[in-house]
């Protein structure tokens, strides 16, 4: 079984050590739902989800020290977002597309959503920009990302428990929620994640 989630991922870090993962995903087999996958400098690894249906699936996927539900608000504007997930308030903004962005925007939908592509270009993505596109995620399950845009965060914003998290900075180092990580420089990706499910 192969389920499908349409939006946007941000990834980015803080002069904290904080590093954070946004995902946005208006498109989904839970519906429209966002979460938020946070690693501190000591390495906590926290996920916030929308929904408990959300935070059963992703907590299946991934690896995590700590699973809340929590209220979310998302708003989108043309350079600037506001994510609001329980305790977290995140405020970002976002620049125009490098050379990369222009690149990934190039590639039809549907090529980019094809295994076979993804595959492909799974070994330059590491290579490159130390990301992967394809492997194995926790209980079984395989997934793969078709990157489809790509635009720099400029700056953030981050207040976690009423307590600001710095400046924004690099991703680093990596985060360990899973096989996939994020860009090293903090970016907004337009995404179709795929995850299949092996049966029962």
């Amino acid at each position: 079984m192969r389920l499908r989630f349409e939006g946007w991922i941000a990834g980015l870090g803080t002069a904290g050590g904080t590093r954070l993962v946004v995902g946005h995903w208006p498109g989904s087999p839970f519906g429209p739902v966002t979460d938020v996958m946070i690693e501190d400098r000591a390495g906590h690894r926290l996920l916030f989800a929308e929904s408990e249906e959300l935070a059963q699936f992703v907590a299946e996927t991934y690896s995590f020290d700590e699973v809340r539900v929590v209220p979310f608000t998302v708003r989108r504007e043309p350079t600037a977002w506001t994510v609001t997930a329980g305790p977290l308030t995140l405020r970002f903004t976002t620049g125009g597309r490098g050379p990369l962005g222009l690149l990934l925007r190039a590639v039809p939908a549907a090529l980019a959503r094809q295994l076979w592509w993804v595959r492909l270009i799974d070994l330059p993505a590491r290579m490159l920009h130390g990301v992967r596109t394809f492997g194995s995620a926790g209980n079984g399950r395989r997934e793969w990302y078709a990157v489809r845009d790509l635009h720099r965060i400029t700056a953030a914003d981050a207040v976690l428990d009423g307590a600001g998290l710095g400046s924004l900075t690099d991703v680093h180092p990596p985060v360990r929620f899973g096989f996939g990580s994020t860009p090293p420089s903090p970016a907004l990706v337009r995404i179709t994640t795929t995850v299949e499910v092996p049966h029962a």
